[in-house]
């Protein structure tokens, strides 16, 4: 277990988040930004890796944050609900906000720690469960359901979802969004991307940002750029993929494209820390996966008034006005994705259309400040609310 001190100042409550692995990832992103955005006044924060922490922890720019890995072996691993357990003893925190599935299972220890209040976010749901009916992980969730204070999703989806599948009661339940920073999102010049990629300056680039991991279905947005280049055959020497992010599929993804003879057509750099600047280069926006949350890729995008092709799962459709700021398509479908794909080729103004409407939207509906305001206020109507139940409850006691 490694940490860094966290900033000694009990007087601010602190926040525990409980990850599987801080590393490069859309919900990764969006933690950050709310541990570097909310006020050091209101919350002190901690981050606890299941497994390990990467050097995508130096994206935290707040000082005094605890980053701790309690490096989980695969299967149940007693050990680390004994090993966080202890940690919260010594911590002391006012609230455990546990992430997904893979932590939804730490409740307990939290409450024997006596931590009073526990929060679990869905953001998004598993490649071997889309649809998140898997009755084990049904279960687990249901029995998790006492030891929580709230259960939200950050999309409609997420929290229609728990509400009538899994059946969290509508007062543990709430809608929490991402929010981007529209003053760094935002359209820019295409230089940092073409000389990062060596491509040509009349590249027509179809781009995504996000971990190459089974889920988002790179390997099906690979296939797509191929037949979209067979489709556009006046078109396919200045067509160029780029595809941002680290994971465990990176190799393979690549080699898929070398077998396709495509090694200087697709760009596959891995993880990078220039995403704002590298979209500046990007034309079209695309999203393959099989399941989704809200993702923050695609508003990051659009912040960059680029038209956003994306798949019908989760919460792209709330992102995604189809045929006003971007285009929806099956999973799974690589000729509907190309098909989609090929009107924005097909007119650079239908595609600035969509950007400029793209940009509007998540300036509207998806702003960075408000979101974190959103976490804020339910980190403190759970700590008012906990409050105020052991003060009646001591009250009691005495009388």
């Amino acid at each position: 277990m490694a940490d860094v001190a966290v900033l000694d100042d009990p007087t601010v409550p602190l926040v525990v988040h409980l990850i599987y692995k801080l590393d490069f990832g859309g919900l990764e992103n969006m933690l950050v930004q709310r541990i570097n955005r909310m006020p050091a006044t209101a919350y002190r924060h901690a981050v606890v890796a299941l497994t390990d922490i990467t050097d995508f922890a130096n994206k935290i720019s707040k000082p005094g944050v605890g980053l701790y890995a309690l490096h989980k072996q695969p299967g149940s691993s007693p050990g680390t609900h004994l090993a966080l357990w202890q940690l919260l003893r010594q911590l002391r925190p006012a609230v455990l906000h546990t992430y997904n599935l893979s932590a939804i299972e730490y409740a307990p220890a939290a409450l024997l720690a006596g931590v009073p209040v526990r929060i679990n976010g869905a953001h998004g749901r598993e490649l071997s469960d889309p649809d998140g009916l898997n009755p084990r992980h049904k279960l687990l969730r249901r029995l998790m359901l006492p030891f929580y204070d709230c259960c939200y999703g950050n999309s409609a989806d997420l929290v229609a979802w728990n509400r009538s599948v899994i059946g969290v009661p509508e007062h543990k339940s709430c809608l929490l969004g991402n929010g981007i920073d529209t003053d760094r999102f935002q359209p820019g010049p295409r230089a940092a991307l073409l000389a990062a990629s060596g491509f040509a300056s009349d590249s027509m680039v179809i781009g995504t940002v996000g971990r190459v991991q089974a889920v988002k279905d790179h390997a099906g947005l690979v296939d797509a750029f191929i037949a979209l280049r067979a489709s556009m055959p006046a078109q396919a020497a200045r067509l160029r993929l780029a595809v941002i992010g680290d994971g465990p599929h990176l190799a393979q993804l690549r080699a898929k494209v070398s077998a396709a003879g495509l090694d200087g057509q697709v760009w596959l750099p891995g993880a990078r820390s220039d995403v704002a600047a590298l979209l500046g280069g990007v034309d079209v926006f695309a999203m393959s996966s099989l399941a989704e949350g809200t993702p923050g890729s695609a508003l990051e995008a659009m912040a960059c008034s680029l038209p956003v092709v994306g798949t019908r799962v989760g919460g792209l459709p709330e992102v995604i006005d189809d045929g006003v700021s971007g285009l929806l398509v099956p999973p799974a479908d690589p000729a509907a994705m190309a098909a989609a794909l090929a009107h924005y080729v097909a007119s650079a103004e239908l595609a600035r259309q969509h950007g400029a409407a793209g940009r509007q939207r998540v300036m509207r509906l998806y702003n960075l400040n408000a979101m974190v305001a959103a976490y804020q206020g339910l980190y403190d109507k759970l700590c008012e609310r906990k409050t105020a139940f052991r003060k009646q409850e001591k009250s009691c006691v005495e009388s």
